[in-house]
């Protein structure tokens, strides 16, 4: 029996191509049928090549190039040569055309740009959940940033919102009691951000928080005796360690987040310079 064979081709990876076609296949599962992935098509010679085998042994080719001059010139020199040549995208992108306010971007490969910046969000979710609250300070050398300060100046949702902008945030409480951990010392200042507030706001804070779960409002960890203490010992440590500083007193997370991009965006530029 004569090897039957669908060439799969893009000017990216030609995954989709590759998956249509094999679901194609696999409706006819009495007769093997051969795949063939040509990815990265990018000029006329290989599309002339492609088509060439695939005359001489009467096969087909299914696509999903974007460039409309080389999808245009598939076509036109695929009837030449009579092979049969299959647009899987263009015929979409049509019909998405005649309903959308925008024109396409016509560009290969943003199903996988696409895919890219999606698992990059995803790990620095699970970078800010991994090294959320101090528990793990092996992390803080593979962080974006370091985010300091007291207890309940959003550092959890602060990192949060970061991850999902694709950035790696690890944090870490400040309380007299507890010592600091040796990589905190070990990282560059320009890496770390300590977070300071109002202590009568914080103290606001605190009291609700306390409430919420069923607590005296009184309590030692609401005092602003307490706060008062709690942030002149932040304040030292982020001396010490020549950080940049951020009162987050009037501020919201995005405000916040914002000012730490800036950061990370000129940190970023300085080592490209180097």
């Amino acid at each position: 029996m004569k090897d039957k064979i669908i060439y799969a081709i893009s000017d990216s990876l030609g995954e989709t191509a590759e998956s249509v076609a094999r679901a194609t296949a696999s409706q006819y599962d009495k007769e093997p049928i051969e795949i063939i992935r040509v990815p990265y098509i990018v000029s006329e010679q290989q599309i002339d090549e492609v088509l060439e085998d695939a005359k001489v042994g009467g096969h087909v080719i299914c696509h999903t190039i974007v460039s409309i001059s080389l999808r245009n010139y598939l076509h036109t020199k695929a009837k030449e040569y009579g092979v049969q040549a299959v647009d899987i995208m263009g015929p979409v992108l049509n019909a998405v055309g005649t309903i959308a306010d925008t024109e396409p971007r016509m560009t290969a490969g943003m199903v996988h740009k696409l895919d890219q910046e999606y698992f990059k969000k995803v790990e620095a979710i699970e970078f800010a959940v991994k090294y959320d609250d101090g528990k793990n300070p092996s992390g803080f050398a593979k962080a974006d940033i370091v985010i300091l300060g007291v207890s309940r100046t959003s550092k959890t949702p602060l990192s949060m919102y970061l991850a999902y902008k694709k950035i790696k945030a690890a944090n870490l409480p400040l309380v007299p009691e507890v010592p600091l951990p040796e990589e905190l010392f070990k990282i560059p200042p320009k890496k770390i951000v300590g977070l300071i507030i109002d202590p009568y706001k914080l103290n606001n804070i605190r009291s609700e928080r306390l409430r919420a779960i069923g607590l005296e409002d009184e309590a030692n960890y609401a005092s602003v005796e307490r706060i008062n203490q709690e942030l002149e010992y932040a304040k030292a440590i982020m001396r010490r360690l020549h950080c940049q500083v951020l009162d987050v007193s009037n501020k919201s997370i995005e405000e916040t987040s914002s000012f730490v991009m800036q950061l990370i965006d000129r940190n970023r530029a300085m080592d490209n310079k180097q």
